[in-house]
C-alpha cells in the first residue's frame, strides 16, 4: 500500500479554504491506521487532477485528486495567470454551471478568484446547458469561458471545462500551459478574491435560442408543427432551453419524461446519466410509445450530446451523424464535413457524392470544431459518441439542442412523404453499402489494465479480422490509438479521454445485394464477431 506523506496532507488541510473539505481530510488523517482510510488518502494524494479532453474532471472529494473548492480555486487562479501571460489580463470571462452537486459553488469560487485577479467576470443566471456557455463566450466578447460540468459522468463526479476566446475547447499547448500555471499557484486559502462579478440575465439564453433557430432555418419545413416528439433531459439542465428552441421553431409542445425533466444531481432513474449506456433511454422509449411519438430525443445532463430513438430503435451516433450530414448536403450547405477518426466512414462517402470536402480529425470535439479551411469552412462535424455540430457558427462545440432541432426538422420532412429516419438510413445503405458500426467498451478500476492492453495490441496486432487480412497502424504520437483496416472492415482502439474505459470502435461495410434487411443482419453478425476477436486480441 502507498505510504501517504502526512505532512503533505496537513499542509493541504491548512491551505484548504473550505471548512467541510478540510474536515473531511482531517477525519481520514485521524483514521490513518485504518487500511480503508489510508487507501483513500493515497488515492486523493497520488497526484493532482490533470487536464484531459476539455479540462478537469473527477470525483467530488477533498484533496488534490478530486473536485473540490480548493482545486477549483487553484484552477481559476491558474487560468487567470495564463490569460494574463497571454496579454489578456483584466478582460471578460464568462462562467456557466450545470445542476450537479456543488456546481453552483464551484462557479461562485471561480468568479471570486478571477474577479480577485482583475478580470471582468459574468456568470450565467442559473444552471444552463454547456452549448449556451460556448455561445456566450463569443457573443459577449470574452477572452475565456468556464463551464462547471461533468457532462454524462456518474453522479459522484464534477468537472471544469475551459474555453478560450474562440468559444472552442482547449487544444495543446494551451492545456499544458494552463496546467503548469495551476501547479505554480500558491495555497488556495491565500488567493485574492473579489465579489464584484456580475450575474447575467436571461438575454444570453434568449440570444442563443434565436441564433440556433436562425441557423437551422425551420421555416423551410412546412408541417413541422404536426410532428409528435418525446424528449428527456436525463435529470440535466436541457429541458427549458430545448423547449424554448422548439417553440421558437414552430413545433408543437414537446412531451418530456416527467421523472427526468428537471435537474437532479443524484440521477435517480439511470445507472449512468449517459444516453449511450444500456437502459438509459428506457423511460423515453416508453413515453414515445404512449404518446405515439414520431421521434424521441435524449440529451445528456449538460445537453451537449443528443441521442435519437425512432420506431422503438435507438440510433447509433454514426447513423445520426450521417443523417444530419446528408440532410445538410441535400439542403445545399457547402463547406467541410468533418468526423473523428473513431467515427464511421459513411459521412465521407455521402459528402464526396455531393462534391463537398471531408476531414477526419483526432477524436474529440476540440479537433472537430477546428476542421475546414478558409475556402471551405466547417459546416458540420460529428463524433460517434452522440456529439454533433449542425450550427458551428453558433456554438463552437458539440450541441445537443441544435442537433435535436435538426433531427426533428429532418423527421418532419420525411414524414411529409410518409417516410421515417429509418427509411432514409435504408436508402443511404442501398446507395453506399450498409455501414454497420459499434463498440467494444471495457470499464476498469485499474488504469494499468488499459496500458497493458494497448501494449499487447501494439506488440502483436491481429493480422486477420472477419476472415480478411488487416494492416495495423499505430496512431502515436498524435493519438494514443491503433487502427486496423482491411477490405470492408475497420477497427480503432483507444483509451477513453473522459472515463476509465478502453474502447474499440468497429465497422463492417456490407454490400446490399439481397436487400437492406439481409445486409443489416450480416452487419450485426459481423460486429458480434469483431467484438469477440478484439476482446481476445486485447486480453480483456
Amino acid at each position: 500500500m502507498t505510504v501517504v506523506d502526512r505532512a503533505a496532507v496537513q499542509d493541504w488541510i491548512a491551505a484548504d479554504p473550505h471548512p467541510g473539505d478540510a474536515a473531511e481530510l482531517q477525519d481520514l488523517l485521524d483514521a490513518g491506521e485504518s487500511p480503508d482510510a489510508a487507501a483513500e488518502l493515497a488515492a486523493r494524494f497520488a497526484g493532482p487532477l490533470t487536464f484531459g479532453t476539455a479540462g478537469l474532471r473527477g470525483p467530488l472529494r477533498a484533496g488534490p485528486g478530486g473536485m473540490n473548492a480548493a482545486v477549483v480555486a487553484r484552477a481559476a487562479a491558474g487560468l487567470g495567470r495564463y490569460l494574463a501571460d497571454q496579454g489578456r489580463g483584466g478582460q471578460g470571462v464568462v462562467v456557466g454551471y450545470d445542476g450537479r452537486h456543488r456546481s453552483d459553488e464551484f462557479a461562485r469560487v471561480t468568479a471570486e478568484v478571477l474577479s480577485g485577479a482583475g478580470f471582468a467576470v459574468q456568470v450565467l443566471p442559473r444552471p444552463l446547458p454547456t452549448p449556451v456557455l460556448s455561445f456566450a463566450v463569443r457573443h459577449l466578447g470574452a477572452v475565456a469561458g468556464v463551464m462547471v460540468t461533468a457532462s454524462h459522468n456518474p453522479p459522484q463526479d464534477n468537472g471544469y471545462k475551459v474555453y478560450l476566446g474562440d468559444g472552442a475547447q482547449l487544444v495543446p499547448p494551451a492545456d499544458r500551459e494552463i496546467e503548469a500555471a495551476i501547479a505554480a499557484v500558491g495555497p488556495a486559502r491565500d488567493l485574492p478574491r473579489a465579489d464584484d462579478w456580475q450575474t447575467l440575465g436571461d438575454d444570453v439564453e434568449a440570444d442563443y435560442v434565436a441564433a440556433v433557430v436562425a441557423a437551422v432555418q425551420p421555416e423551410r419545413v412546412p408541417g413541422r408543427g404536426d410532428l409528435t416528439i418525446a424528449c428527456t433531459a436525463m435529470h440535466g439542465v436541457g429541458t427549458a432551453t430545448t423547449r424554448a428552441v422548439f417553440r421558437a421553431a414552430g413545433f408543437a409542445e414537446l412531451h418530456a419524461v416527467p421523472e427526468q425533466e428537471h435537474p437532479d444531481a443524484d440521477f435517480p432513474t439511470v445507472a449512468f446519466p449517459n444516453p449511450e449506456e444500456p437502459g438509459a433511454v428506457d423511460l423515453l422509449v416508453a413515453l414515445a410509445e404512449r404518446v405515439g411519438a414520431d421521434v424521441a430525443l435524449a440529451e445528456d445532463p449538460d445537453a451537449d450530446r443528443c441521442s435519437v430513438v425512432c420506431g422503438g430503435r435507438q440510433l447509433t451516433g454514426d447513423e445520426v451523424g450521417t443523417l444530419l450530414g446528408d440532410w445538410l448536403l441535400r439542403r445545399g450547405v457547402a463547406g467541410t464535413y468533418a468526423r473523428s477518426l473513431v467515427s464511421g466512414s459513411l459521412l465521407g462517402e455521402v459528402a464526396a457524392a455531393h462534391g463537398q470536402p471531408t476531414e477526419e480529425t483526432p477524436t474529440g470535439f476540440k479537433w472537430i470544431i477546428r476542421a475546414g479551411t478558409p475556402a471551405a469552412p466547417l459546416v458540420f462535424g460529428y463524433e460517434e459518441a452522440l456529439g454533433y455540430a449542425v450550427a458551428p457558427q453558433v456554438a463552437r462545440d458539440k450541441d445537443g439542442i441544435s442537433a435535436s432541432l435538426a433531427v426533428a426538422l429532418l423527421a418532419a420532412e420525411l414524414a411529409a412523404d410518409g417516410r421515417t429516419l429509418l427509411d432514409r438510413l435504408d436508402e443511404l445503405a442501398a446507395e453506399h453499402g450498409l455501414h454497420a458500426t459499434g463498440q467494444l467498451s471495457v470499464r476498469v478500476t485499474d488504469l494499468s489494465l488499459i496500458t497493458d492492453a494497448m501494449a499487447r495490441l501494439r506488440a502483436a496486432p491481429p493480422t486477420e479480422l472477419l476472415g480478411r487480412p488487416v494492416a495495423a497502424q499505430d496512431l502515436l504520437p498524435d493519438v494514443d490509438g491503433v487502427r486496423l483496416t482491411g477490405d470492408g472492415v475497420r477497427v480503432v482502439v483507444r483509451p477513453s479521454g473522459t472515463e476509465p474505459k478502453l474502447k474499440a470502435y468497429l465497422q463492417s461495410v456490407v454490400e446490399v445485394a439481397d436487400g437492406v434487411d439481409a445486409a443489416r443482419a450480416q452487419g450485426t453478425a459481423d460486429l458480434a464477431r469483431l467484438r469477440s476477436e478484439m476482446s481476445t486480441a486485447l486480453g480483456l
